[in-house]
């Protein structure tokens, strides 16, 4: 039933063939079936309603929960010749866009499950032609999932009021349990699940514990080009790490929901904007984004569950192209993190334990880090990846278990109180005034760790705290947590990653970027796209991706028939944008 599709696809989006498991959602669309795809971010979702809205007669409606995220999407609709409009707060041609759509002059229609779940717009839209419902980032439906959203659990009605016309739910990010549940609540039968998978092989996952965050953060930054996302912990966090960062002539910003609407609003216009910028942000920032050229996306602290992990992550390399993922994290993360589940509903206690140690997992693991997040996902993926920090430079493992042993005994006899810094000195045997003042030097404890063990401490009192055998004091401490026992007693054995050597600093630019930074046509063609983005007030990715410019570069198509033959060439882009850059392949060629 596609294969009647693929005309429209190569004229309107530029592109020959469908990818991944898009044929068969929209195989199911066409027939008017219900579907819920869980298609990993950057396997183009959107395009799995935008085809058949422009293929059937009527209107596709389209539920998206962020304003942001609606007007980004719109652009792109409109780029490529889709008549597309959104129904929000912050639109002022609302009486405009009542009219299209009541003319059947749209063929998309964006709007916030707030508005979607009134009576009134229902009224709307039974004066109206509605071919199909597309209710995007549909994990927001779920109470288990990690965006609960609560007007998503109230499109049912209005989806059952107009019951002939077929639902599409979408999502990258769904574990089993919250895909059953988005099932039910939208009214989608079992049958209609499509299961895409979740892997993005083009993004490398990277973790290190934290030690000198300032630096460790600019080393990233300086390393890789082009846009990308810091995930702080705190407001001031982020302010304090864009200041550092655009101390080193990078642009940076900060984003958090502290700072007054219309700065939030410039930033994030400034970035998705941007071919450069660092973007510091909390996790207010991100679901909105559909930036497909973000580089690398990193943490410098503990997210909310791997569920939140893959989906901000996953705002890296949306083009396909090579992007990096690197997660900075702490012990006293994951302390904080078990003094919250204090504050949890006991309904969901066990649930978001078992979501903690599955982080725990992800982080401590000598092993690949790919196969832990897909099989958190339930899948079943082979044990090396090698696009990972493990499967790359395989990390050697050591038993700690007689080290750990001696810490968790300086901590009890030291009365359950001190910090590691001081729980090292009275186990090297270090003669400070503040362990002598105590009596620690007398203690059975003192200088019984020797040289060769001294740089495992801190290693190994992270692993404690991550394995909750410790657990810190309101004043800064480490006392016993459940787990100790059993290690004191000789009845569980601790292995932990060797610490890494420090690396020498590898200069910006070297990451294996696709892009041939530096050649005169590509840096040519990147300039005019800037200009003409500008000219339209449009980031410089709704003109073209940065593969399309690779192939202008590699192939110079010398006429608007080579140019329409590039993939993401579609009729509209190469009408309004062909000829600008067929003069710029032909003023540099000429030159060279």
């Amino acid at each position: 039933m596609t294969e009647a599709l693929l005309p429209l696809l190569k004229s309107t989006f530029g592109y020959s063939s469908f990818r991944g498991m898009q044929e068969q959602v929209m195989d199911r669309v066409m027939a008017k079936q219900n579907v819920l795809a869980v298609m990993p971010t950057g396997s183009g979702k959107s395009l799995c309603y935008q085809l058949p809205a422009i293929a059937n007669k009527g209107t596709t409606i389209v539920i998206s929960p962020l304003i942001a995220l609606m007007h980004d999407q719109l652009r792109s609709a409109e780029a490529v010749g889709i008549r597309a409009a959104t129904l929000t707060s912050a639109d002022d041609n609302r009486a405009e866009t009542i009219d299209r759509l009541k003319a059947g002059e749209l063929d998309l229609l964006y709007a916030a499950p707030e508005r979607a779940s009134q009576s009134h717009f229902r009224e709307l839209l039974e004066q109206t032609d509605i071919s199909l419902f597309a209710i995007d980032e549909a994990h927001c439906v779920s109470e288990w999932g990690h965006d609960f959203r609560p007007d998503y659990r109230l499109l049912r009605p209005l989806l059952d009021h107009f019951g002939s016309v077929p639902r599409l739910a979408l999502t990258a990010t769904a574990d089993a349990h919250t895909r059953d549940d988005i099932l039910v609540q939208l009214g989608i039968e079992q049958d209609g699940l499509i299961l895409a998978g979740f892997d993005r092989p083009n993004i490398r996952y990277s973790m290190s514990p934290r030690s000198g965050l300032a630096r460790q953060v600019g080393d990233l930054v300086d390393r890789i080009p082009g846009p990308g996302i810091v995930y702080a912990q705190t407001r001031a966090a982020t302010e304090k790490m864009a200041s550092q960062i655009a101390a080193t002539g990078r642009s940076a910003r900060a984003y958090h929901a502290g700072l007054p609407p219309e700065v939030r609003q410039q930033n994030q216009h400034d970035f998705v904007a941007s071919e450069d910028m660092v973007m510091v942000a909390t996790i207010a920032f991100g679901m909105g984004i559909d930036k497909p050229d973000v580089r690398f996306v990193a943490h410098a602290g503990l997210p909310k569950s791997i569920e939140a992990y893959y989906q901000e992550t996953g705002r890296a390399g949306r083009d396909g192209d090579p992007a990096e993922a690197h997660m900075f994290w702490g012990a006293e993360d994951f302390a904080r993190a078990r003094q919250r589940l204090g504050e949890i509903d006991e309904t969901r206690l066990e649930s978001e334990r078992t979501r903690l140690a599955a982080l725990g997992g992800l982080v401590e693991t000598p092993g690949c880090r790919r196969a832990i997040l897909l099989r958190h996902f339930g899948e079943n993926p082979p044990e090396q990846c090698g696009n990972c920090d493990n499967c790359l430079n395989a990390p050697e493992t050591r038993n700690v278990t007689e080290l750990a042993r001696k810490f968790l005994s300086a901590v009890y006899r030291t009365g359950q109180s001190f910090g590691v810094t001081h729980l090292e000195a009275v186990l090297t045997g270090r003669q400070d005034e503040k362990v002598r003042s105590r009596g620690h030097d007398q203690l059975s404890v003192f200088d019984i760790v020797g040289e060769e063990e001294a740089a495992l401490i801190k290693p190994v009192s992270r692993s404690l705290l991550l394995r909750d055998a410790l657990r810190n004091t309101d004043h800064g401490g480490l006392m016993f947590g459940p787990e100790a026992r059993k290690i004191l007693k000789g009845e569980q054995e601790i292995a932990i990653v060797e610490p890494p050597k420090r690396m020498s600093r590898k200069r910006r630019g070297s990451s294996a970027s696709p892009n041939p930074f530096g050649d005169p046509l590509f840096e040519a063609l990147r300039k005019k796209r800037m200009e003409l983005a500008k000219e339209l007030g449009v980031p410089p990715y709704v003109i073209f991706h940065d593969s399309v410019l690779r192939d202008m570069t590699g192939l110079k198509p010398d006429s608007l028939s080579a140019l329409s033959e590039l993939p993401g060439v579609g009729a509209a882009k190469l009408e309004k944008h062909g000829d600008a850059f067929l003069a710029v392949i032909r003023e540099v060629t000429e030159a060279a």
